[in-house]
C-alpha cells in the first residue's frame, strides 16, 4: 500500500487553517508560512482570493480521537 500525505486545512486555526495545512503537508513551520503568505499578499500581488479558494476546496482535517 502506497503511503502518502493529504492536504488538509489544520484544525488548530488563526483563520482558515490553510497556512497550517499546508505547513503540516510540506514540514514547515506555521508561522513561516503565516508570514510569508502576508508578506505575499501585501506586497507581491498574490490575490487574497487564492487563499480564499483554497479555504473553500482543502477539506478540513478530521478530529483526531487519542489526541
Amino acid at each position: 500500500m502506497e503511503n502518502y500525505r493529504k492536504l488538509y486545512r489544520t484544525q488548530d486555526a488563526l483563520i482558515a487553517g490553510v497556512c497550517g495545512g499546508l505547513a503540516e503537508f510540506f514540514g514547515l513551520d506555521a508561522s513561516l508560512v503565516r508570514i510569508a503568505t502576508v508578506v505575499l499578499i501585501l506586497f507581491f500581488g498574490l490575490s487574497l482570493w487564492v487563499y480564499i479558494i483554497l479555504w473553500l476546496i482543502i477539506p478540513k482535517a478530521p478530529k483526531r480521537l487519542n489526541s
